[in-house]
């Protein structure tokens, strides 16, 4: 069963430009005239089934946190369709989903509750949550005074425990300690062995190789291989020899 499907999907951004007056704006929406606009995703489409894994590889400004940010229903895309059934979670910028006045604590319940774990459930899994993160000595002061590090753990281990039937990762695990970022790790092959579904986007591909059967690369938001990781992965670095 598809639990994301991605049909021919398009996302544009405005270009900063000059700055415009109000009737300007205004005129550009009443009379339909085109603005000037960059495709951050053109024409995309793949299927994802249940307990399926995907790794999204690509330079920088590719269209991979994008894409993330869409399935994750961040932003809507500008064109064609997107579905995805199931709870997601999605690990993408550092705090997102984080208050930084708030408390450690109080945001482990502010981000359960935006990831649709409900208070009473969250309380049951509390403990576990801070045992998790290591952070147990920091979990009353508020998150501004926390590291990007002590802000990941934080962050993987609400998501992990919200026990979501997809879970988005963008990069983020990049920060923090080698052996908190190995113990993440292992969580992630035990949450893909109980048959959940799994994007992860990273620009290293022993770890793309580890956690994803199937792989896409995109370019200048454009979808230039879908297939089999490994040979994704060559065609990848073989890009980037030859140019």
């Amino acid at each position: 069963m598809a639990l994301i499907e991605v049909k021919n999907v398009s996302k544009t951004f405005p270009h900063a430009g000059e700055a415009k007056l109000l009737r300007t704006h205004l005129q550009e929406q009443l009379l339909g005239r085109k603005r000037n606009v960059f495709y951050a995703l053109k024409n995309i489409s793949f299927e994802l089934n249940k307990g399926e894994s995907l790794g999204i590889v690509g330079s920088n400004g590719a269209g991979k946190s994008t894409l993330l940010s869409l399935l994750s229903g961040l932003c809507l895309p500008n064109e064609g369709q997107l579905s995805v059934q199931g709870t997601v979670a999605p690990l993408l910028e550092l705090g997102s989903g984080f208050h930084p006045d708030l408390t450690g604590r109080e945001n482990v319940f502010l981000n359960a509750s935006l990831l649709g774990l409900s208070r009473k459930r969250t309380q049951e899994c509390y403990e576990r949550i801070v045992e998790f993160s290591e952070i147990r000595e920091f979990i009353n002061e508020p998150v501004r005074t926390y590291s990007s590090g002590m802000t990941m753990r934080l962050a993987f281990s609400v998501a992990i425990h919200v026990e979501p039937d997809i879970l988005l990762v963008d990069e983020v695990l990049a920060v923090g300690d080698q052996s908190f970022q190995n113990k993440c790790y292992d969580r992630i092959q035990t949450f893909r062995k109980n048959g959940n579904t799994l994007l992860f986007v990273s620009h290293s591909p022993l770890l793309v190789s580890n956690f994803c059967e199937r792989a896409i690369w995109l370019d200048h938001g454009a979808l230039m291989m879908a297939g089999a990781t490994k040979e994704v992965l060559e065609a990848y670095q073989q890009s980037k020899v030859n140019p």
